[in-house]
């Protein structure tokens, strides 16, 4: 895989986190702290701390460079909005990976999630050939649900005690989507095309 890698359209751009993104992360992460709070991953072990912006950063970018990952901040209009990360990069017979995201509250609900989510996708399954891709949501996250709902997924049913999220294991509905199940990508769904 590429690395680093800019996706855009529009307003929207998908980027590698940088060094000047700290002071915004911290900003961003710190204002919608509550809001994020129900669908944030966390550990299962007590002893657990997250990393440093500095320290995630280099973490994130060095698993980009072997290729295990696709962490791309979110920018819109030129400001650090969020984040979009592809994991779980299978290849060989499956040839598919999973999408986690999060957006600042101030700019959700306007688009910008469905067009990112598809120009990730896209990427994925268009440029470095994978076959699916998968989204997996806490069944109370209807922002999230209405993300997948306007690209089309797939809702391939429930996943019990799925992810560890804000403090305990959490059910999530798991969608997907095929690259033969949108010839012409996802991003003109995402436009309403």
């Amino acid at each position: 895989m590429e690395w680093p890698i800019t996706l855009a359209h529009g307003p929207l751009r998908l980027r590698a986190l940088a060094r000047s993104d700290a002071a915004s992360y911290a900003e961003v992460r710190r204002a919608n702290r509550d809001w994020l709070r129900p669908w944030e991953a966390t550990s299962p072990d007590p002893d657990y701390a997250l990393p440093d912006f500095k320290r995630l950063r280099r973490l994130l970018d060095r698993q980009a460079r072997r290729g295990a990952l696709l962490p791309l901040a979110m920018e819109v209009d030129g400001a650090f909005r969020g984040q979009l990360t592809v994991s779980g990069f299978q290849w060989g017979s499956l040839r598919s990976a999973a999408l986690g995201y999060w957006i600042d509250r101030r700019v959700a609900g306007q688009g910008h999630t469905p067009v990112a989510v598809a120009l990730a996708c896209d990427y994925c399954m268009f440029h470095l050939g994978l076959h699916r891709m998968e989204i997996n949501i806490r069944p109370e996250n209807a922002a999230s649900l209405r993300v997948v709902e306007k690209l089309g997924l797939r809702d391939e049913g429930l996943r019990r005690d799925y992810m560890h999220i804000d403090g305990a294991w959490a059910d999530h509905r798991s969608f997907a989507v095929t690259a033969e199940e949108v010839p012409g990508g996802l991003l003109p769904r995402a436009l309403g095309r």
